[in-house]
């Protein structure tokens, strides 16, 4: 009966920053799912960070930013759901959806860059 090799330790193999760069920038663009699924817009950049993180420090910076800003974005658009039944809530899910938008694709370039980008506005859930 043969002995089973040794299992060695998991040491992920650090990026290069290009590609550290192009995963970063995903986690933020990742959240445009969210156009197309109720839950994308968290769910995508929880993912990528989740599996990214602890190859580059970039990654992980930016995937926490990025699911932050996701998570209160999603807060709001829930409360101005609820704001609907006075009438408010409509015009607030409009501009919540326009600023998510923009702030989502200036955070790809940025991070796309080389950049580490603060989204303005966000709760910081996972610091």
């Amino acid at each position: 009966m043969e002995t089973p090799p040794p299992i060695q330790p998991y040491n992920p193999t650090p990026l290069s920053e290009s590609d550290a760069r192009m995963w970063a920038m995903l986690a933020h663009l990742s959240a445009l799912t969210g156009l197309f699924t109720v839950v994308g817009s968290v769910v995508g950049p929880l993912v990528v960070w989740q599996i990214q993180k602890e190859k580059s420090a970039f990654i992980d910076f930016h995937g926490k930013e990025a699911l932050n800003f996701n998570i209160t974005i999603a807060i709001a658009a829930g409360i101005s759901f609820i704001l609907m039944f006075i009438l408010i809530g409509l015009f607030l899910l409009w501009i919540i959806g326009a600023v998510w938008l923009i702030f989502t694709i200036i955070a790809a370039i940025k991070a796309n860059n080389g950049d580490y980008y603060r989204y303005p506005l966000s709760i910081r859930f996972f610091k």
